[in-house]
């Protein structure tokens, strides 16, 4: 388990970051971006469930998700499976749980007719920002497994994509099922 002491150590002062196998990267190193990214994701997530405790199973299945974030953010931090442990990995089955709340949650809801914009209730709108912020997350994610030698695991590119089409689906879920949606109206 991690046990922090002292929040600062001095040695991110030159302006690099230590990964989980021990190696040191720059700040804005590819890996670093994506690992920021999905740790502001998990941030804007803390956000929605301040509005979320009207709905337990919303709440309860948002709880997991940010426990998931963190082992998405070991996952990348971790480059290489040639480390003296079992590195931390998503995992299909983490894909497949997002994929079924994402049918629970849109079973009830009609299907869009045109386009929605991002406001509605103030969970709603959480929830949109929240989205946005996870697709950041996956092409900053996307863009780091395309760089030869960058090992990305491809269950976690999965589950962020996955992810942003359920927040998508839950903001919807926020706006009365889909009838509070605000609706985008062309060259309006």
């Amino acid at each position: 388990m991690v046990k922090l002491n002292k929040i600062y150590t001095r040695t991110g002062d030159d302006g690099t970051t230590g990964l989980a196998d021990g190696s040191r990267r720059p700040k804005d190193d590819p890996r670093l971006v994506a690992i920021g990214s999905v740790d502001e994701t998990n941030a804007a997530l803390g956000l929605v469930r301040l509005n979320s405790a009207g709905d337990p199973a919303l709440d309860t299945l948002l709880a997991r998700i940010q426990n998931e974030l963190f082992d998405l953010g070991a996952d990348l931090a971790t480059p290489s499976d040639e480390v003296s442990w079992t590195p931390l990995r998503i995992k299909a089955h983490q894909v497949l749980a997002l994929e079924a709340a994402l049918d629970g949650f849109n079973a009830p809801i009609a299907p869009l007719t045109s386009f929605i914009l991002p406001a509605g209730s103030p969970l709603s709108a959480h929830l949109h920002l929240a989205r946005t912020v996870a697709r950041r997350a996956e092409r900053d994610a996307v863009a780091l497994a395309r760089i030869d030698g960058e090992a990305v695991n491809p269950e976690a590119l999965k589950y962020l994509n996955r992810l942003s089409d359920l927040l998508f689906v839950l903001a919807r879920h926020a706006n009365d099922q889909g009838r509070a949606d605000v609706l985008w109206v062309p060259s309006k």
